[in-house]
């Protein structure tokens, strides 16, 4: 599998497999949303199917429920679930208070929920999504369909006070048709550029009348795992306080990955 990977999809791929580690079987699992959630889909699907890991997975999208079906996941509701042991997921940007930015794939909403119903969330990423301030990466707000034009002038007054270095808003395409999220709603991009108080911003842009909910994530994240091209991960936990590196090694004579001591 290693010669047949880019450096970046390398780098996703062991920060998914690291965080396999973390799940156990009767676990309930929450499946992220995005390329490197679905590394993660597709190693739990390989232990499903090869080791006899029993779990049941709530997806936070069609796509990942679909994909988690074709792995051979037990997929189920999180009305079903109600509580989850953990939630592993992608993110767009985090910094180091593991604050985050995503929905760069359209499904922070029950990213969120699915989140925030879970005993802990561990984040899986490549290195570049690590920044000193969020804000580079557009952050996306799920919007009511229903007046989001006025929705959009709410906002552009809103970030007027915000401590942020751009006002851009844009609405998220497909095509020549607006993005629909599985909820039915559309999505504005805030091209911020720096979020100087993240909390504070997440905290007015739900107030708006309309925004459905913000891709801003704070005080959700339990742990990041960082992937390298080189077969490195570095896994962060703020709740313990602790680094780790862990070290995959590359062997390309039989194209799989040996996790090694560090």
């Amino acid at each position: 599998m290693s010669s047949e990977l880019s450096p970046i999809d390398t780098a996703k791929f062991v920060a998914a497999k690291q965080a396999t580690e973390y799940v156990e079987s009767g676990m309930k699992v929450g499946l992220g949303t995005g390329s490197t959630a679905a590394w993660l889909v597709q190693c739990l699907g390989e232990m499903v199917r090869d080791e006899g890991l029993r779990i049941k997975g709530v997806p936070t999208s069609a796509r990942t429920a679909r994909l988690a079906r074709q792995v051979g996941i037990d997929v189920i509701t999180l009305d079903e679930a109600r509580w989850l042991d953990v939630t592993i997921d992608g993110a767009d940007e985090y910094d180091e208070d593991l604050c985050l930015i995503k929905g760069g794939g359209g499904a922070h909403l029950q990213e969120k929920i699915v989140a925030t119903a879970s005993e802990r969330m561990i984040v899986i990423a490549d290195a570049s999504k690590k920044v000193e301030r969020l804000g580079a990466f557009p952050l996306p707000l799920e919007v009511l369909q229903f007046g989001y034009r006025t929705t959009q002038d709410l906002i552009a007054e809103t970030l007027i006070g915000m401590d942020v270095l751009n006002r851009d808003i844009s609405l998220r395409m497909n095509g020549t048709a607006p993005f629909v999220t599985d909820e039915g709603n559309y999505i504005l991009d805030l091209d911020l550029k720096r979020i100087g108080n993240p909390r504070q911003l997440s905290l007015a842009l739900n107030q708006i009348p309309g925004v459905v909910e913000n891709g801003l994530f704070i005080d959700i994240c339990d742990m990041v795992i960082v992937g390298h091209a080189n077969g490195k991960v570095e896994v962060t936990d703020i709740t313990n306080g602790t680094n780790e590196v862990v070290r995959f090694d590359v062997r390309d004579d039989d194209n799989i990955f040996v996790n090694i001591a560090d």
